[in-house]
């Protein structure tokens, strides 16, 4: 077995910000640097690693994985009516060039933290619960609140690797198959009963029974001996595949440890769902739904103490609204993906944003699984027949990079010579035409009957709805169909869609995407959104997770990029313009350490922490 020394500490304050994603999908944004990240991985399982990586360049005040403040940059595909044609343009598709958008917050570390006060946050949404092992915390809003309540037992560092949190280590067998947590002593929920391991144990098996949850979980592990209790503080997971980066999956949702006590009651109780006791920053207080949750500090929290009072999140679902309510002061921060009020809160003097490009894509995602998407010329005739070039100028108003697959051009997994085919409404007609002649019963007038379903109520979405359907109707007849947000992902989960609007791919290591885009996660109930399955791909992404070298890992995840954009199962449209914003009194966003001083993500994903956070 390996192990590494947990003792060193570095209490270096960086400033840094990495964020991406919108409403529906857990993910994050890395580095972009291989050494900092892949060469790493498979000693990504003490705080020691991390203050290493962190500390490979101290040449100036920005570390490995630091966002410098740079120029925002529009990119669009010239393309032909001929996919075998298809040429990409420069910036949008050219590796060598980094046109990605990236904005931190103002260094605010020589500041005296202030005790006191509520920060209110204005959320995307709201999300159906706040259990970590049965609710859909894959919408942001979710995290972003759980995050209040609930700590992982892994935890980002600045650079985009994975370090102790509620562990005090994490020890790999040699051949990757099993790993070793060790918690760390004396850490207790808020009713009082402590972490240990069998109180992870139970979370580890709350997850894996649960029928959404549990996607993310079972196809991943053995039916039997999953896990070893090894003593009061250690416990052992046993994996169905070597895995030399899975401790990234314990800094996100299968992470997040809630009081054992609590779980087996909102069992009995589904409404203590909406009560979540964990071991967090801060406790819960109150909650109603679509309306406002709140929690107050935490003053035994086993990593120190929150500045705050109390935080309170507001989900206000329209997102000028939303930028509206913090610039009259009704809130003190948000969390946005609309580039017309990510520019209106940019040039607000009292407003400081945080802003990447660089993490999540948003594209049209396609059921595979049923009419007309299970056939390909379907897909293709949409993806021919969507107008990212309009999207990019009238959605991303000249903010947004066109996007060709799931990672940003600057990153080490993206193949430059993958291209996403749009803005050719005559191919598109002549696919349907070949459809329809073959499958008349899906089609009426020589066009291809489809549905169209998007989150609202939004603007702004309904705004892209408009412009898509207008577009698709060369070759589609589209019915609407607008849900609120959790209703969607449900339905999304279930299979009960054609097309959706959707954003995703974000997360700091890819191997944490695995679960989106696996054959072992599709049925009835499917975290493989699109249900496409092709076993060349889960072959590339189980390759992937064991690969040590950075070239050899980056060549099996541009492979993967190949097979996906051969799919047609996503029509990408841009990099998402990420945001969160927050009233210049709110200070210490970006102060996050672990208990070693390992400087901490901030941001990912438009997802915060709050522990940091104080008003003054």
């Amino acid at each position: 077995m390996m192990t590494i020394d947990v003792r060193h500490r570095s209490w270096r304050c960086f400033r840094v910000v990495a964020l991406a994603l919108v409403a529906t999908l857990v993910a994050a944004c890395a580095s972009d640097d291989p050494a900092g990240d892949d060469t790493a991985a498979s000693e990504v399982i003490s705080p020691t690693t991390a203050a290493r990586e962190t500390s490979t360049d101290d040449s100036a005040t920005e570390p490995a994985g630091a966002l410098p403040t740079a120029s925002t940059s529009e990119s669009t595909d010239e393309q032909t009516g001929d996919s075998s044609a298809a040429v990409p343009s420069t910036a949008a598709n050219d590796t060598s060039v980094d046109t990605s958008t990236r904005v931190t917050l103002p260094d605010d570390s020589g500041l005296e933290p202030v005790a006191g006060g509520t920060m209110r946050f204005g959320l995307i949404a709201d999300v159906d619960g706040l259990n970590p092992t049965s609710s859909a915390l894959t919408a942001t809003s979710g995290v972003i609140m759980a995050n209040a309540v609930f700590d992982t037992l892994a935890a980002y560092g600045e650079s985009g690797t994975a370090v102790p949190y509620l562990a005090e280590s994490f020890t790999p067998s040699d051949d990757f198959l099993s790993w070793d947590v060790r918690l760390r002593p004396g850490i207790q929920f808020h009713d009082g009963t402590p972490l240990d391991a069998v109180a992870v144990q139970l979370n580890f098996e709350s997850q894996r029974a649960n029928g959404l949850v549990g996607l993310a979980v079972r196809p991943f592990f053995p039916e039997a001996d999953a896990t070893e209790i090894l003593d009061e503080l250690t416990i052992r997971f046993n994996l169905l595949e070597p895995n030399r980066y899975w401790t990234h999956t314990m800094a996100t949702q299968l992470g997040m440890m809630a009081s054992p006590a609590w779980l087996e009651a909102a069992l009995a109780d589904p409404t203590l769902n909406q009560r979540p006791v964990g071991t967090g920053p801060f406790v819960f207080d109150t909650r109603s739904e679509d309306s406002i949750t709140r929690f107050v500090r935490n003053d035994n929290w086993w990593n120190g103490a929150a500045y705050l009072d109390a935080i309170e999140f507001l989900p206000v679902t329209d997102s000028a609204t939303r930028a509206d309510v913090l610039l009259s002061g009704e809130v003190e921060g948000l969390q946005t993906v609309e580039p017309a009020s990510i520019l209106q809160l940019r040039e607000d003097p009292n407003v400081n944003v945080l802003l990447d490009d660089a993490g999540a894509e948003t594209f049209m995602q396609l059921n595979t699984s049923v009419a007309p998407f299970d056939d390909i010329r379907a897909r293709q005739a949409l993806a021919w027949a969507t107008p990212r070039n309009d999207y990019l100028a009238l959605i991303g108003l000249g903010t947004a990079r066109a996007a060709n697959g799931r990672f940003a051009p600057e990153s080490p997994y993206a193949d430059p010579s993958v291209v996403q085919v749009t803005d050719d409404p005559a191919r598109a007609t002549e696919l349907a035409a070949e459809y329809c002649a073959d499958f008349p019963e899906n089609c009426s007038d020589g066009m291809i009957n489809m549905e169209y379903q998007w989150p609202g109520p939004d603007v702004v979405f309904t705004r892209i709805a408009d412009l898509m359907i207008e577009a698709w109707s060369v070759a589609f007849n589209v019915t609407r169909d607008e849900l609120l947000q959790d209703e969607h992902v449900q339905q999304t989960a279930l299979g009960q869609y054609n097309t959706t609007l959707w954003q995703a791919f974000s997360d700091v290591d890819p191997v944490t995407e695995t679960v989106w885009l696996s054959c072992r996660t599709v049925g009835v109930i499917s975290l493989n959104f699109p249900r496409y399955c092709d076993p060349a791909l889960d072959a590339a992404l189980l390759a992937a997770a064991t690969a040590q070298e950075p070239s050899q890992r980056a060549d099996l995840y541009q492979e993967t990029e190949r097979i996906l954009n051969e799919s047609f199962a996503r029509v990408y449209l841009s990099h998402a313009l990420n945001a969160d914003a927050f009233s210049k009194k709110v200070h210490g966003v970006c102060n996050r350490t672990s208990p070693e001083g390992v400087n901490l993500l901030c941001s990912t994903s438009t997802i915060t922490w709050h522990d940091s956070i104080w008003i003054g």
